[in-house]
């Protein structure tokens, strides 16, 4: 879930640019959970055994809930890494979209869960999709969060460094100003400028992510990004 400050950041964004809010990404509640049967209870409980059992009859692997989860989905909300494998050494789409184009390597992300995330980009899920009712990436949202282990590996895996999303942000502008500007953000802020992220990309106001952390008084993540920009 994202952090109360981070949320109404966002509602903020979306009524100053006059368009309709999004809805952050849900993991099945307790209710809905305790609705699921086949492979998508199996997977959301980790059952391996009778995940087995059902994998062995060749069923649909894409089949959905109500909110258009896949078994690998509701895996992925719990956490459930050996079911991940089972579903994907059968064959499950590692990039599946949910309701609201999330797949899972962006759950994983936002969940800021390292070890699950690492699992599915090493069975192939891949970190370059776009995702989310924003049009972003996981690295974007990883980037708004603060997550530093999550960014680290998805700029290791590939994902797009430069991506803009429909409100005109980067990973580098949204870990500006979505971010505190404490030690996860500028760490996320140093990581992006190190593997390249292109400093003078601005937001819809033309603003670039230095003049955006001078504005905000975040004056560590100024001085990298001075740095930076100074560079031929």
């Amino acid at each position: 879930m994202r952090p109360r400050s981070s949320v109404l950041a966002i509602s903020l964004a979306w009524a100053l640019l006059g368009l309709a809010p999004a809805q952050a990404q849900i993991a099945p509640n307790a209710a809905q959970a305790a609705q699921y049967t086949g492979l998508l209870g199996a997977a959301h409980r980790g059952d391996v055994a009778k995940l087995r059992t059902l994998l062995a009859g060749k069923p649909n692997l894409e089949v959905r809930d109500a909110q258009q989860r896949t078994p690998l989905h509701v895996a992925t909300y719990a956490s459930q890494r050996e079911a991940i494998r089972l579903l994907a050494a059968a064959g499950a789409d590692l990039n599946a979209m949910e309701y609201q184009q999330y797949d899972p390597v962006t759950i994983a992300a936002v969940a800021n869960d390292e070890e699950t995330l690492a699992l599915l980009l090493q069975l192939g899920a891949s970190a370059k999709n776009t995702t989310s009712p924003y049009e972003g990436t996981a690295l974007i949202a990883a980037a708004h969060l603060g997550h530093t282990g999550v960014v680290r590996q998805l700029i290791a895996a590939g994902a797009p460094l430069d991506h803009v999303n429909n409100l005109h942000w980067t990973a580098l502008i949204e870990a500006v100003v979505l971010g505190d500007g404490g030690a996860r953000h500028t760490d996320v802020v140093r990581q992006l400028l190190a593997a390249g992220a292109n400093p003078k990309l601005t937001d819809r106001s033309g603003h670039t992510a230095l003049q955006l952390a001078q504005a905000r008084g975040y004056q560590a993540m100024v001085q990298l990004l001075q740095a930076t920009s100074s560079k031929p």
